[in-house]
């Protein structure tokens, strides 16, 4: 089954979530904020994306800006940059897919088709 990470106020996060329910797969939704996905979970998304940590960050929000995430990303490691997503659910780009052969982040309809189904 597949595990969502989602915020509702996200327009990107509801439609991933309509495009779910249209093809009747199953899935859990959690919500991000609340509960970030794991450094684990994280990691498994990282290597679907071949290590591109900037893919994992939420680079338009409010807190990636406010703590200057742009300048501070390129110096950071992947074990750094995963521990400080996994306690801050706001820097993580959503929604967040993970499922025992899939892992995505954001949602684009063709990325999605491709992996999900």
């Amino acid at each position: 089954m597949l595990k969502i990470y989602a915020y509702k106020s996200c327009d990107s996060c509801r439609k991933a979530i309509k495009w779910l329910k249209e093809r009747e797969l199953e899935f859990e939704e959690v919500a991000i904020r609340e509960t970030p996905p794991s450094v684990g979970e994280l990691g498994k998304v990282l290597a679907a994306y071949d290590g591109e940590l900037k893919r994992l960050f939420n680079t338009a929000g409010g807190d990636y800006r406010e703590m200057g995430m742009k300048d501070k990303l390129s110096g950071m490691s992947d074990e750094e940059a995963l521990e400080l997503l996994s306690k801050n659910g706001n820097l993580v780009k959503r929604p967040l897919v993970i499922g025992k052969d899939v892992a995505l982040v954001g949602f684009k309809v063709g990325e999605w088709e491709e992996r999900v189904g």
